[in-house]
């Protein structure tokens, strides 16, 4: 799979990463990040962007836990460790980027 590149602009701050993703996929994460951050704005009162990514967070989490609870199951080539290593790469990367501004 290629590498894809998607630029992110939420809560005030804006950057690229590059995962080892498509293009497309990681632009439909971002979109549905992007609404989920939209939805906590617009509900609540607080106005910091950490607190409204935190909330944001646990928002998804929420929906996460919720899907495992109905039975879902990831498809067979998702395997657990592939997703954390995904996880944990775009984790780094977003922290890389937002220490270089």
């Amino acid at each position: 799979m290629g590498k894809g590149n998607v630029q992110i602009s939420l809560l005030g701050t804006s950057f690229s990463i590059q995962a080892d993703e498509d293009s497309e996929y990681l632009a439909r994460i971002v979109e549905y990040l992007g609404k989920k951050v939209q939805e906590i704005e617009t509900s609540v009162a607080i106005k910091d962007p950490l607190r409204v990514a935190i909330l944001t967070g646990l928002l998804l989490t929420d929906e996460l836990f919720k899907e495992k609870e109905r039975g879902y199951e990831a498809p067979a080539n998702l395997e657990s460790e592939e997703v954390v290593r995904i996880t944990q790469a775009l984790i780094e990367r977003i922290d890389k980027s937002l220490l270089e501004e």
